[in-house]
């Protein structure tokens, strides 16, 4: 059975294959966006800089690198009245899912290929998934930033698996869909997409509602969230490329009923150990309580003044 086939078999919905190079261009792009100050308080962004651009840094002796993506498109829809949440976080945490698959993943190619040095990361270290997507065939770079893919959409998790054997590489994906379309651009609440297909992580509403751990969102972005309690989906819902979305075959993304029925009221009664135990294995957990709870008072002040 070939690695595709194997990835296909354990549940992946793509697996494409590149060469192990230092990504020299994608360097220097990610340094001019740390110059910026793109990245605001995610101060993770800029540690290990050489581990993200050669993947002979995390796996001596590095030869393949090996792309995988995972649905998580939802038939479900959330109540009307519920604060917004990102459908990657509906259902169980996709760390935990995708991890294991990968490691199952590398047990199967060891048992077809012998002693492979190997290591599966999703969203776990330092590597530029979307750059190794790209150059494995996936799809191309959006101007919102996400991996698009010509059949299905933007509705992915990305995993890389980086190996110490040579693998048949395939082609690169070398053209790029969006045209002169500027729907995300156009759509972003808070003008977080920038031209050039660059982002400015410190104005995302993803960036506020998970990663700025500060007890008070910034008042300049009152009347913008649009109702995003955590993450945000408004430049993959207007993507035209995403009609082609299908609804995923995951049961651990299956969402929470908390998430598709609990409304503003019901977030704001919860009690800290409800929410640990309704979301113990959700990315939500992510946010602990403590930054739930403020994202709400930040969406309720915003509803307040409108």
């Amino acid at each position: 059975m070939t690695i595709k086939q194997l990835a296909y078999k354990l549940g992946f919905d793509y697996c494409g294959i590149a060469k192990a190079v230092p990504l020299d261009e994608d360097a220097r792009r990610l340094e001019k966006w740390l110059l910026q100050n793109h990245h605001g308080n995610m101060q993770y962004m800029e540690n290990h800089f050489e581990l993200r651009i050669d993947p002979a840094k995390l796996v001596p002796g590095a030869k393949s690198v090996i792309t995988v993506l995972k649905n998580y498109y939802p038939s479900e829809k959330q109540s009307s009245d519920a604060p917004r949440i990102s459908k990657y976080a509906w259902g169980k945490d996709y760390h935990e899912v995708i991890r294991a698959q990968l490691k199952e993943l590398l047990d199967e190619l060891r048992k077809t290929y012998g002693d492979i040095h190997g290591r599966g990361f999703v969203d776990s270290a330092p590597v530029l998934e979307r750059s190794w997507a790209t150059r494995s065939g996936a799809g191309w770079i959006g101007k919102n930033g996400n991996l698009i893919t010509k059949n299905s959409g933007s509705f992915f998790f990305i995993a890389t698996l980086i190996v110490d054997i040579e693998l048949p590489y395939d082609d690169p994906f070398a053209k790029d869909f969006c045209g002169t379309c500027r729907k995300c651009i156009d759509a972003c609440p808070t003008d977080a997409i920038l031209d050039n297909k660059t982002i400015d992580g410190s104005k995302c509403i993803s960036y506020f509602t998970i990663e700025l751990k500060d007890a008070l969102i910034p008042a300049e972005m009152k009347g913008r969230f649009e109702n995003w309690m955590f993450g945000c989906d408004t430049c993959q819902d207007v993507c035209p490329w995403n009609r082609f979305s299908k609804p995923h075959h995951e049961t651990d993304f299956n969402p929470l009923p908390a998430i598709l029925n609990l409304g503003t009221r019901e977030w704001e009664a919860l009690s800290e150990d409800t929410f640990k135990q309704l979301f113990k294995h959700s990315p939500l957990k992510r946010s602990k309580f403590s930054g739930i709870q403020r994202n709400l008072r930040f969406l309720q002040h915003e509803s307040n003044a409108q």
